[in-house]
């Protein structure tokens, strides 16, 4: 029976899609760090620290990004706002009360004393002008006035109890996030059950300082309500809240002047009018100083005024704003952004940062997941000889892009065949040639010979094949110098790219080809592929032994039995260094005649075994140039001056046209 019809839907692209790093793009984005520190970790954390452009024309937004845009809003911020006017708001309310209040007063004073009421009245409207006449000029002093005060106005009774309310939550703000269960209506029996919280809450804090089970699930259980929509799921989450808090409103107070200080200090105090209530919030505070809680100094400088709970808000902002930057810090030094906090970053900034963050946690996944890199124990990853293939494939992609851009030739990949490779030109077959037989102009042949016709028929004067090239068997051992001076110089990384390249070039388009690379400083050993992306100048011996490369590669290559052999050395300079007969080396700068004269022996062994050395040369001074030209008479091989951009170009474009002869006969 067949299953139910898959359908599918298609919308246009609005750049909400989540679109995964390619490995492939990772491996890219790190191949020349890789290659230049040989230290995969350090390679990585530089991507996550710079980002990286992909290939659809976006870009994955590194730490260093997301850093600049955290400081820029934290900037934002304190360019917009002015925290001063957190009192002005208060006073400007408290004036407007009062107005309110006075305007009723001057009523009641006005009434005729015609009759007893009136009188009363008048009498009350006296004494309230009187507490009026007798407030304190500070906001604070007039607010701790005002509890007591009998207002006449309803209106401006209702106002205040407003601001009151609004005070005692900005008060209980300075330990919990959300508190609009704990200051709804603070009848007596929600007073009560405040202070029932708040000594459990302590109690609980007692054990947790102690070593003992703090009981958190028991007391969400019977205040868990107080604690909005989203309570906290352990104690650890609601002290870190309770910390995050505490910080934003020791913050709201530094960042104001001592005299703004003073007055909303003093106006938060004694908020509830319950003694018990505050003690309990003050054993509070105190219980709390375990966690630390700092808050830091804000210098805003905007005009942009706020009010109490806004102010609040703002803090709680500052505080987030700066604990994500000090997560992006030490994410950058660890090279691990596990540590961010995501659903913060996302509401801070945007979905857009929140992706990329999500990304960058991704890259090393990706590159395992794709067979690139392995476990190296711990924490540490290693290079696979899959990932090595790679870097040194994308090396030889570079390289042909460079050279089509540049029109240095065509370098297509080649179809395996019995006798060479097949290339588009075509020709009439011809005993002995390789069958590679091109249908569309065989079946054109007949058709033009016998006219259009079922069957078509075919005969051996209509076959057309290919044209292809054919291939010698070529045995290459590559000499890479590994000295100070290829470092220095900035050569070593595109020494070892092109190594990568040419590897891969050779065992994926020339399988019958043997390739060996051999690095040299003091001494020179066999390198193998997998190992080149980590490979290191020597840093601590001193020397450039071509001697012994030449040595070790004729070893090599002697035991190959190619149509033909071939040295391709890559330097910066002259032998400094060479074998002496018990196997130490001898350094010596300027060189010696006798390191002179070990190398050009080296050179001799080299070309009466029928092994071309090729040259390519990184410096070109006169005095160099002498010394290559004395190479280039005793092997007949070539020496090339380039530059560290133009040596793979140099060497692949050299390689390939010297395997080349045409086959075919036109």
């Amino acid at each position: 029976m067949a299953g139910p019809a898959t359908r599918f839907r298609y919308s246009g692209w609005d750049g909400s899609q989540d679109v995964e790093v390619a490995a492939d793009d990772v491996l890219r984005a790190i191949a020349d760090d890789l290659m230049t520190y040989g230290d995969f970790r350090w390679a990585i954390r530089n991507l996550m620290s710079r980002g990286m452009s992909l290939p659809d024309g976006t870009r994955l937004q590194g730490l260093r990004d997301l850093m600049r845009q955290l400081r820029e809003r934290k900037k934002e911020r304190l360019e917009r706002f002015d925290l001063g006017s957190v009192m002005k708001d208060i006073e400007e309310k408290l004036a407007e009360i009062l107005a309110m209040e006075e305007a009723t007063v001057d009523e009641w004073l006005d009434r005729d004393e015609a009759d007893f009421s009136e009188e009363v009245l008048r009498q009350i409207a006296e004494r309230n002008q009187d507490e009026l006449d007798r407030l304190p000029e500070d906001a604070a002093g007039r607010v701790r006035a005002l509890e007591k005060y009998e207002f006449l106005n309803p209106d401006a009774q209702r106002k205040f109890l407003e601001l009151l309310n609004q005070l005692r939550k900005a008060m209980t703000q300075t330990f919990f996030n959300d508190v609009e269960q704990m200051v709804k209506n603070l009848s007596d029996g929600d007073i009560a059950r405040m202070k029932e919280m708040l000594r459990a809450l302590n109690e609980m804090l007692v054990r947790k300082i102690a070593g003992e089970d703090p009981g958190f699930e028991e007391f969400m259980e019977r205040f868990g309500d107080m604690f909005g929509d989203d309570p906290p799921g352990s104690l650890d989450e609601l002290l870190e809240e309770m910390r995050r808090r505490m910080a934003a409103a020791q913050s709201l107070l530094g960042s104001m002047s001592p005299d703004q200080r003073a007055q909303l200090q003093s106006m938060l105090a004694d908020r509830f009018g319950d003694p018990e209530l505050e003690a309990e919030l003050a054993r509070l505070a105190k219980e709390m100083d375990f966690l630390n809680p700092r808050g830091n100094r804000y210098h805003f400088d905007g005009s942009e005024e706020l009010d109490l709970e806004a102010a609040m808000s703002l803090m709680n902002e500052m505080h987030e704003l700066d604990e994500l930057i000090e997560q992006v810090q030490a994410a950058e030094r660890r090279g691990d952004p596990e540590g961010i906090d995501q659903d913060t970053l996302r509401a801070l900034l945007d979905d857009e940062a929140g992706e990329s963050l999500e990304d960058l946690t991704r890259l090393v996944d990706a590159l395992r997941d794709a067979g690139y890199i392995r476990s190296a124990g711990g924490d540490k990853w290693e290079l696979t000889p899959r990932g090595s293939r790679m870097i040194g494939q994308q090396a030889l992609g570079e390289i042909y892009a460079r050279l089509r851009r540049q029109s240095l030739g065509s370098h297509a990949v080649p179809e395996e065949g019995r006798f060479g490779e097949r290339k588009e030109q075509t020709k009439p077959y011809e005993f002995g040639d390789p069958f590679h037989l091109h249908m569309p102009r065989t079946i054109r042949n007949a058709i033009d010979r016998a006219g259009p016709s079922l069957p078509i028929d075919l005969r051996h004067e209509d076959f057309e094949i290919y044209r292809s090239e054919l291939l010698t068997s070529t045995a290459t051992a590559m000499l890479v110098d590994q000295s100070w001076s290829m470092a220095l110089r900035g050569s070593f990384q595109a020494a070892k790219k092109v190594a990568l390249a040419l590897h891969n070039l050779i065992t994926s388009q020339y399988p019958r080809d043997q390739f060996h690379v051999i690095g040299f400083a003091a001494y020179a050993n066999e390198l193998k592929a997998h190992d080149l992306p980590f490979l290191q100048w020597d840093e601590y011996v001193l020397g450039t032994n071509m001697q012994h490369a030449l040595l070790l590669a004729e070893r090599l290559l002697s035991r190959q039995d190619a149509g033909s052999k071939q040295i391709i050395m890559i330097s910066d300079g002259e032998p400094t260094a060479h074998l002496l007969p018990d196997g130490r080396h001898r350094f010596a700068y300027p060189p010696t005649p006798e390191t002179f004269r070990a190398t050009f022996r080296a050179v001799k062994r080299c070309t009466q075994k029928g092994i071309a050395i090729n040259t390519f040369m990184l410096d070109a001074n006169d005095y160099l140039k002498d010394f290559m030209d004395h190479v280039a008479r005793i092997n007949g091989g070539r020496v090339f001056y380039t530059t560290p951009e133009k040596l793979g170009e140099y060497i692949l474009v050299d390689y390939v046209d010297h395997k080349r002869k045409k086959l075919g006969r036109s």
